[in-house]
């Protein structure tokens, strides 16, 4: 019985489900434009976006031999993540660079699993992040922060229906793919003003000796890039097939 129950939750991660309708990709995206775009909703909605964000930093510092010393997820939706290691050198150079492309890479790989129609997937392995994040958390709003995105990721993987599931699950990967450029024409406004001299742009030119304004801008092109590939990948379920339509 509990084989069956194991070998039936594995089928049911794996398996494809149904075409989501035409227009709830086209629906879901306007809904995640609205969400960046409106700046009160974008205030609370960003938090997603810096959890993306400061995972990004952690996971690279890990991949380069970096010791993760811990993550904090503040109020106004500013993180900060601490390693140890080397100050200087490659390792630190691409811990810092993955934090403002994270997001759109994320939802990037989240397109590509819902080109697959595996929603159920998607969510499961956000859960499975989300955990991962939440044991290296060093502060009661980052906890709170992060296990409440969890518990709503599960809830709807969980117990939702297949048309529920599918909503959320475009909207989430839309919001990340739209939702992960504006954070970079933030950073330079604040830049340009001196409100952040110590950020991720201005460590790694400090690293490097590469203009901030070098790294703004890719960051910038690394994140359209991703919406624009995230956004085929997407449009390709809802688009008329051009082959079958001239036929």
């Amino acid at each position: 019985m509990a084989i069956d129950s194991v070998t039936d939750v594995w089928d049911t991660l794996l398996s494809a489900q149904p075409d989501p309708p035409r227009t709830l990709v086209l629906i879901t995206a306007v809904v995640a434009l609205a969400v960046v775009a409106f700046r009160p909703v974008w205030r609370i909605a960003r938090n997603a976006i810096t959890i993306a964000h400061e995972g990004g930093h952690a996971l690279a510092a890990l991949l380069t031999g970096r010791k993760l010393r811990g993550i904090r997820l503040e109020f106004d939706t500013s993180g900060l993540t601490l390693s140890a290691g080397r100050p200087t050198g490659p390792g630190m150079i691409f811990t810092l660079l993955a934090g403002y492309v994270a997001p759109s890479l994320i939802g990037l790989a989240g397109a590509w699993l819902l080109g697959g129609n595996r929603i159920t997937l998607l969510l499961w392995v956000a859960v499975v992040l989300l955990l991962l994040m939440l044991i290296n958390i060093r502060n009661v709003f980052g906890v709170v922060s992060v296990l409440v995105t969890g518990v709503i990721v599960f809830a709807v993987s969980w117990s939702a229906s297949p048309q529920v599931q599918s909503l959320f699950a475009y909207v989430g990967v839309w919001f990340l793919l739209i939702g992960g450029v504006r954070p970079v024409f933030e950073l330079q406004s604040l830049r340009s003003r001196g409100r952040m001299p110590e950020s991720d742009a201005d460590q790694l030119a400090g690293l490097t000796h590469v203009p901030a304004l070098f790294w703004v801008g890719l960051f910038l092109i690394v994140d359209v890039a991703a919406l624009l590939i995230g956004t085929f990948l997407l449009a390709g379920q809802w688009l008329p097939d051009l082959a079958t339509s001239s036929s």
